[in-house]
């Protein structure tokens, strides 16, 4: 078990913790601002931006397995819970924009990745060269209170052999988005944001699902818990909170008819008290 403890937290996977809501926040208390806006900046360096497409290149030819792909640009939050009433219901809004996985290839996972950044306190000026694809991950808790970690295996491209939370990434193709699209229906733009909302919460349902083996009939609705961002690479990454009425000792043999069971290589159910 310390091992395994250690094993979580290898040098350089440290996180800074950008956003806490230990209670859990529901779909009606969580909306997206989807826009160009919140899109990566090029850098003004144009040999660091060439640095680009050679890291991709030289990663892409050593491991098949990886292929380039749209994905939500993290670009930020903001908290509104200023509705004027007395009865305060805590909201936070998601700031997206896209990138994708080349673009987070050749930044955030390049050897080069601190020369992307820029000094400042505010965490989106910071990392407004990198490509910093939102992703997520599943605090799951078992009938009898264990929590599942994964070992990832040697063939992802980013901490392989490492134990994680079971997650991935919200997808733009899930609601249709292949590239930002010039919308000045203010209407339009709104329900594209709540489609995007329901893809936060969607999608951990899906990855959970396909990385454990877990149905989805048998987890409960995750709750929004907060956003990381790990101190090596500044990759950011937002967390639920999720209930599954299975057992521990059934979540090995539900793991072993995984759908995306080849991502990882051992499940373990751990002790709650491992995380306190």
């Amino acid at each position: 078990m310390a091992k395994l403890a250690e094993e979580m937290n290898p040098e350089g996977s440290r996180y800074q913790l950008l956003l806490s809501c230990p209670s859990g926040l529901s779909p009606s208390q969580v909306s997206v601002d989807f826009s160009k806006s919140h899109d990566r900046i090029p850098h003004q360096d144009p040999g660091l931006e060439d640095s680009i497409s050679q890291v991709w290149e030289q990663r892409s030819q050593g491991n098949s397995s990886l292929f380039n792909g749209q994905k939500f640009r993290y670009g930020g939050y903001c908290l509104d819970d200023d509705d004027g009433s007395t009865n305060e219901v805590p909201h936070v809004c998601l700031r997206l924009g896209l990138t994708d996985y080349r673009t987070f290839v050749g930044t955030n996972l390049s050897s080069l990745w601190e020369k992307f950044l820029v000094t400042s306190e505010d965490d989106s000026v910071r990392c407004r060269h990198t490509s910093s694809p939102l992703g997520n991950g599943a605090v799951i808790e078992t009938s009898d209170k264990k929590i599942i970690v994964l070992r990832r295996s040697n063939n992802v491209g980013e901490f392989p052999g490492h134990y994680v939370f079971p997650g991935g990434h919200p997808e733009p193709t899930a609601v249709g988005i292949d590239y930002h699209q010039l919308e000045n229906n203010v209407q339009t733009g709104e329900v594209l944001n709540k489609k995007v909302t329901q893809e936060m919460f969607d999608s951990i349902i899906c990855e959970v699902v396909e990385e454990t083996g877990i149905p989805a009939s048998s987890l409960s609705s995750p709750l929004f818990i907060g956003i990381s961002r790990r101190e090596l690479n500044v990759r950011p990454a937002m967390f639920f909170y999720l209930k599954c009425s299975h057992h521990s000792d059934d979540i090995q043999r539900l793991y072993s008819s995984a759908e995306d069971g080849f991502e990882s290589t051992q499940l373990h159910t751990v002790s709650l008290m491992c995380f306190k």
